[in-house]
């Protein structure tokens, strides 16, 4: 009984008390944090380009990430026989950017300054979206950091350059990191179907360094084999669009695509990429939580960012 808390103090059911990430403390002054996870909210939308809600997804995925934090320290996984983020992993709740409604440039810089101070204080970002336009200012937030490379898991390339002199929406965030110097590639997995870049944005991804899988061809390659394409050594930085999963099991976001992966597809990348590859930061976007009335998408968000943080931190102490 020494391993858990069921048998001492409040038994601190999901629907019990404050809905931060995973139940963990919540420290809002953000020159004070002492964690080696720091959990930041973006709740941006004004990125998309066809349906909005993703505003609304740091706080769903909270709520939804008390189903897997009551009662115990750790989670046991009796396939890996594991105990997945004991309690010697400090995780703090950062709480949210403060978004200013239309003001793209203002909200993006606060979500820029909310990953500095979680790099200040060396704990890994992870940060909770909003669309997919929160990725430029997280990757902005690495300059100085020395070089990433970017793992991308998604249904749409978001190579776009400029649209109508758009330049930081949801479309534009992996052309905005590969123009880093500090970005020395990508890797980008589960594009498919009909996509919101054109050809030429295909041909200068590939140009300036990405490495593109549908969800078929990772499929086919597996997982390791996904994983060992991205450079041996490299420092990697994970972002995930909630569409990358099929909309059967993730209908609750904007521009949901179909033939997507399946939970196992993408929970045996990230475990085989966190034991391969050091990972340096984190973001999960565009759960938009209005279009899935049962909170599944929500889950799967919350429930795929632990078990991730339970890869990476398991990984280190190996």
């Amino acid at each position: 009984m020494s391993q858990n808390t069921y048998d001492t103090g409040r038994l601190n059911l999901p629907f019990v008390g404050i809905a931060t990430f995973a139940k963990r403390p919540y420290v809002a002054d953000w020159t004070a944090l002492e964690a080696d996870v720091a959990i930041l909210g973006a709740p941006f939308d004004f990125g998309t380009q066809y349906r909005s809600g993703a505003r609304f997804g740091p706080r769903a995925v909270r709520e939804a990430s008390t189903l897997f934090s009551f009662g115990h320290a750790g989670a046991y996984d009796h396939e890996d026989d594991v105990t997945y983020l004991p309690g010697s992993v400090r995780m703090v709740d950062m709480g949210d950017a403060d978004i200013v409604h239309t003001d793209t440039a203002k909200s993006h810089a606060n979500i820029e300054t909310g990953v500095r101070a979680a790099l200040a204080a060396g704990a890994l970002p992870v940060v909770i979206g909003g669309d997919h336009s929160v990725n430029i200012p997280c990757i902005n937030a690495y300059d100085g950091q020395g070089d990433i490379h970017i793992l991308q898991i998604d249904a749409h390339l978001d190579f776009v350059d400029e649209r109508h002199g758009v330049r930081n929406g949801h479309g534009n965030p992996m052309r905005r990191a590969a123009e880093k110097s500090y970005v020395t590639g990508l890797t980008q997995v589960g594009i498919r179907n009909v996509s919101s870049t054109t050809l030429e944005g295909y041909e200068a991804a590939r140009a300036m360094g990405s490495d593109i899988l549908s969800v078929r061809q990772m499929r086919a390659l597996g997982p390791a084999a996904t994983a060992a394409r991205i450079p041996k050594g490299a420092r990697v930085y994970i972002t995930l669009d909630i569409d990358a999963f099929c909309p059967s099991i993730a209908p609750g976001t904007g521009t949901p695509s179909h033939g997507g992966f399946l939970y196992y597809d993408v929970l045996e990348l990230l475990q085989e990429v966190a034991k391969t590859h050091e990972i340096v930061g984190i973001d999960l976007v565009e759960v938009a939580p209005d279009y899935d009335p049962t909170g599944g998408t929500a889950i799967l968000a919350a429930q795929v960012l632990l078990n991730l943080l339970g890869f990476v931190f398991h990984a280190r102490q190996g």
